[in-house]
């Protein structure tokens, strides 16, 4: 009995030995109390969203970026008021805090302006919303569709199921394409070569052709054809066409080159082979 009545003093002199932080006592104890409070808070915060998402924002039909947004505020929301009160609990000061966040201030100046970077570029992505949740984009060479956005990065899964983790700060300073901003026909461009002595009339009706029977070829604007060069081994042509899916326009590329290279082969239409002349020289 001695020794755990020992064991319990010794853990009680533990949880009760202070620190003095700007003229507040702060014990073991009060830190515990702390953490417990957030973490109450991220509970509430975590069941209140699932909530809102399933039962009451589907009622609104909101955009999904709309409702992410809702989420994501609420959430940081209820951290806040968890963190004031934890403090409060424990009889912080708030004139204690500037101490902190004077440290705080320090260690971000000197290492962690990427972190601060990432974050303000989050408040930004929040607030402004150049980029919602659901949204097909094309960032840093990768293109795919927005998952969440979080305080220091984004999640992008792109159309192979791979998940980017892009930092926030990327979509700030840098070059966003975002495919569903707007309007969202866009037009694409077929290059497309024949030998020369091909009767360009004939190519130019089958490559209409070939485009007004494509499925994901918009009526208006109609598509056209321009013949853009005497290249050195071909006529170069491109078909200009008019669609609804950007996300799609890789597999129409697809399909048009392969209906322009039945259509061509039928009517014996010559794709060529780029020639390159070899000079051979003979010392004398």
């Amino acid at each position: 009995m001695e020794d755990i009545a020992g064991f319990l003093k010794k853990v009680r002199e533990v949880l009760e030995y202070s620190l003095t932080l700007g003229g507040t006592k702060i014990t073991l104890l009060g830190l515990i109390e702390i953490v417990l409070v957030l973490i109450a808070f991220f509970i509430i915060s975590r069941v209140l969203r699932k909530i809102l998402q399933r039962r009451i924002l589907p009622r609104f039909k909101l955009a999904e970026g709309a409702q992410f947004l809702i989420l994501r505020l609420i959430h940081y929301v209820l951290i806040v008021i968890g963190l004031f009160l934890a403090i409060n609990l424990v009889g912080i000061q708030m004139t204690s805090l500037t101490v902190i966040f004077g440290l705080l201030g320090v260690g971000i100046a000197f290492g962690l302006q990427n972190i601060t970077s990432n974050f303000v570029s989050g408040l930004i992505l929040l607030f402004e919303r150049p980029v919602n949740v659901g949204d097909y984009i094309e960032v840093s060479g990768a293109m795919g569709k927005v998952q969440s956005i979080n305080m220091r990065s984004t999640t992008v899964i792109t159309r192979d199921n791979i998940t980017l983790i892009v930092p926030n700060s990327s979509f700030i300073e840098g070059t966003v394409t975002n495919w569903s901003v707007g309007d969202p026909k866009i037009r694409i461009n077929v290059p497309v070569g024949v030998a020369y002595g091909s009767d360009t009339e004939l190519v130019r009706r089958l490559l209409l052709e070939v485009a007004e029977n494509h499925p994901d070829v918009l009526k208006e604007p109609k598509p056209d054809v321009l013949f853009r060069e005497f290249a050195d081994s071909s006529l170069n042509f491109d078909l200009r066409i008019w669609i609804l899916n950007p996300i799609g326009r890789f597999k129409t590329i697809s399909d048009i080159n392969y209906a322009v290279d039945n259509a061509f082969k039928e009517h014996n239409i010559t794709i060529p082979f780029p020639q390159r002349d070899v000079h051979f020289y003979q010392e004398a």
